[in-house]
């Protein structure tokens, strides 16, 4: 498997067309003019990708109040999406990628390892895209403790320099 470069600071985000939870198309076009925080997590309904789900509900106003949307993207399916956004009354947008194109474009696809055995997965990561598409700042390997914090931070400091 060819490992694709780590996006950066100032790089064309990578256009997408998926269906979010609700069979909608939703692209990258969509969110022109505004901010789009793009959060890559590997599983519904796992303990830190739910509480990852969680935390940027809570914090959502803030986030539109900034300019910003956010959309959660995973490999799950629209149906199990639905059952993770109903169980936890989740307020973000998911994303489904079950081919995992995107993921891999954004090079969230990476090799990982659990008790000695190696596979691959979704490494949880989050970008901020600014207005005209470019990424204003990428996180890989993100701790869900104290990131959306961190992202809102971030999201606040662009927002004040631009």
């Amino acid at each position: 498997m060819m490992d694709i470069m780590a996006l950066k600071k100032g790089d064309k985000a990578p256009d997408f067309n998926l269906e979010d939870q609700d069979g909608k198309k939703v692209s990258l076009g969509s969110f022109k003019g505004k901010y789009l925080v793009l959060y890559f997590y590997p599983k519904d309904d796992t303990p830190g990708c739910t509480m990852e789900g969680i935390d940027f509900t809570k914090n959502i106003e803030k986030f539109n109040k900034l300019g910003a949307e956010v959309l959660g993207l995973s490999a799950d399916s629209l149906e199990s999406h639905c059952s993770f956004i109903d169980k936890h009354k989740l307020k973000v947008t998911l994303l489904s990628d079950p081919d995992k194109e995107l993921i891999k474009k954004y090079n969230a696809w990476k090799k990982k390892s659990m008790y000695g055995r190696e596979y691959y997965g979704i490494e949880r990561s989050t970008f901020i895209i600014d207005q005209h598409g470019k990424i204003a700042n990428a996180w890989y390997g993100v701790k869900v403790q104290g990131h959306v914090e961190e992202v809102l931070k971030t999201l606040r400091g662009l927002k004040s320099s631009s």
